[in-house]
């Protein structure tokens, strides 16, 4: 039986924490911005609006910014989740059939920095990334050099692309849902949709701890599938050729293994079979996460990260390599 509270202490991939520190200790202790990585057309039916908001998460920002323009809040478009106890920037788009005069949108602790147009809703994982700029407080007395060790080993390497603690609720309470959920409780859809992320998330670092464990994260093995850098493409191989060692190393390519769905076997198998029963297909992630344009900057006594992710990617995969909190 999976515990429904405790999250396990997943395996590091560079070494013990180097530090602790204290980590969202005002909201703008944690930055966050998206990166679209494609034009808008600057035309169309949908404003895009580039928000900035602290304090609030993205889907009841959303259903203000529904209710200002007389919109149904499933028209409402947004390419991912951000924190809500940090300062986020993102974009999100509305439909204009209404004209709404942006100017007169007053919605607590959201400024809209843009306004564009495009023709098209903004779909979920529609983003190439997002920019973190994230302060650590406190710090216990460290010494640089290991640090800048520890940095460099992450830009060159990357880090166990994990699923982060917020993916499971507070305390890992989300767990204890996905289990209620897997013996046969009925769940709204919202729910219930949380409730087979989590699993699908939990299963998937487990199975990516182990790899750790066996330094094998970084490495393609037989049933493995190949995902290409920067992209959500895969494929299959049948045998680990010198050419595909070489584009792994080099970080072209990355092992990637299945987020678990019907067809899938692994324990606990009330898990499995609950998965089965909702017809929930089986889906891919890297093991592998690349971490761009890091530094590292010192504050007085606090630390100060900057650094650039791909898509459904964590910080918190990055920081764990570095410190606890």
């Amino acid at each position: 039986m999976v515990h429904t509270q405790t999250l396990p202490d997943w395996s590091r991939a560079h070494g013990a924490p180097l530090f602790a520190a204290q980590l969202r200790y005002r909201p703008e202790d944690f930055q966050v911005t998206e990166e679209l990585g494609w034009d808008l057309s600057d035309d169309g039916e949908h404003d895009y609006l580039f928000i900035e908001k602290i304090g609030a998460n993205t889907q009841w920002v959303a259903k203000q910014l529904a209710q200002y323009a007389q919109v149904p809040i499933k028209d409402i478009g947004f390419a991912g989740l951000k924190d809500r106890h940090a300062i986020t920037r993102q974009w999100i788009s509305v439909p204009r059939w209404n004209s709404p005069d942006w100017s007169g949108c007053n919605v607590e602790g959201v400024e809209i920095h843009r306004l564009e147009r495009h023709r098209r809703k903004l779909k979920r994982g529609a983003h190439r990334g997002n920019s973190f700029t994230i302060k650590l407080r406190s710090l216990s007395t460290v010494e640089m050099e290991p640090i800048d060790q520890r940095i460099a080993k992450l830009t060159n390497q990357g880090v166990p692309n994990y699923f982060g603690e917020q993916r499971f609720g507070r305390n890992g309470g989300n767990l204890g849902l996905a289990e209620s959920w897997a013996q046969g409780r009925r769940l709204p859809r919202d729910k219930r949709s949380l409730a087979i992320s989590t699993i699908r998330s939990f299963t998937f670092n487990n199975t990516l701890s182990l790899r750790v464990t066996q330094t094998s994260w970084n490495q393609l093995q037989i049933g493995d599938k190949a995902n290409l850098e920067g992209s959500g493409s895969v494929f299959d191989f049948s045998d680990i050729d010198t050419s595909l060692v070489n584009r792994c190393q080099a970080a072209d390519i990355h092992p990637s293994i299945s987020l678990v769905g019907d067809g899938s076997q692994f324990e606990p198998t009330h898990w499995q079979e609950a998965l089965e029963k909702a017809r929930v297909q089986e889906g891919q992630r890297s093991l592998r996460l690349l971490v761009k344009n890091l530094s590292i900057q010192m504050e007085r006594k606090d630390l100060v990260l900057k650094f650039t992710l791909q898509r459904g990617a964590y910080a918190t995969a990055v920081l764990r390599e570095l410190c606890t909190w």
